[in-house]
């Protein structure tokens, strides 16, 4: 059980997922993280409750995930963006300097944490624009396939097919997939060294959620969205 008189270091070590909480008040968990809780938050004029409610709240079991199984397309689709797509947007910019500042740090003693700076570049580079693709060109797409069931036009499109896209988007899940099953290979299955501080703690902790999101996401993609946007695409041609 997280209390006050523990220090800001020892939590982040024991948990951390709790780090998120600590960069959202800005208590110094890292270089000043040897005060206890309750210390830190009293220097900066923190609510110690409010502040271990909300580090409870971070460690505590995760959300039933909700079962889409008989969604439409276009609900999938406003929860993939609003969900999973929003979740890669705002943890990459939070991870990246996180994974900078480890391998400058420790990189020197673990080299693994350079190579995990390096994919983990490389997987921004291939996964930002791969969302965009979606939301820009895919996903309106299938909205407008579903679209159709309700009197809707046929949209207009500059593939053939709608599985032409999906098997590029496929692809590049497979390569995303790739790139985290590499890091978790080589960080042990993002267990940090002991040798370390807690940012590698930080890191690697987010990178294990990256990778949790991800497999949701991709599931959702892969097995019911596309599947469904093929399913539909077939039979707006048979009525057409």
């Amino acid at each position: 059980m997280i209390a006050a008189p523990s220090t800001l270091r020892s939590i982040a070590l024991e948990e951390p997922a709790t780090i998120r909480v600590f960069e959202s008040f800005h208590l110094d968990y890292c270089c000043g993280g040897n005060r206890p809780l309750a210390e830190a938050c009293a220097e900066k004029g923190l609510d110690v409750e409010t502040v271990l409610a909300a580090l409870a709240s971070a460690v505590g079991p995760e959300t039933a995930a909700e079962d889409f199984s008989l969604a439409t397309p276009a609900a999938l689709i406003r929860h993939i963006v609003a969900t999973h797509h929003a979740y890669v947007r705002s943890e990459l910019p939070r991870l990246l300097p996180m994974a900078g500042k480890a391998a400058a740090k420790h990189g020197p003693k673990h080299p693994e944490l350079i190579q995990v700076e390096k994919q983990l570049q490389q997987l921004a580079g291939e996964l930002l624009p791969h969302l965009d693709k979606e939301e820009l060109i895919l996903f309106p797409y299938i909205e407008a396939l579903d679209g159709m069931r309700n009197g809707g036009s046929a949209p207009h499109a500059c593939f053939p097919t709608v599985e032409f896209p999906i098997q590029a988007m496929i692809h590049e899940h497979e390569g995303a997939g790739a790139l985290l099953d590499e890091m978790r290979t080589a960080t042990q299955g993002f267990q940090p060294p002991v040798d370390t501080c807690p940012t590698v703690a930080g890191l690697y902790d987010g990178l294990a959620a990256f990778e949790r999101d991800l497999h949701r996401h991709v599931h959702l993609e892969n097995n019911l969205l596309f599947p469904r946007a093929i399913a539909l695409e077939k039979e707006a041609l048979a009525v057409r």
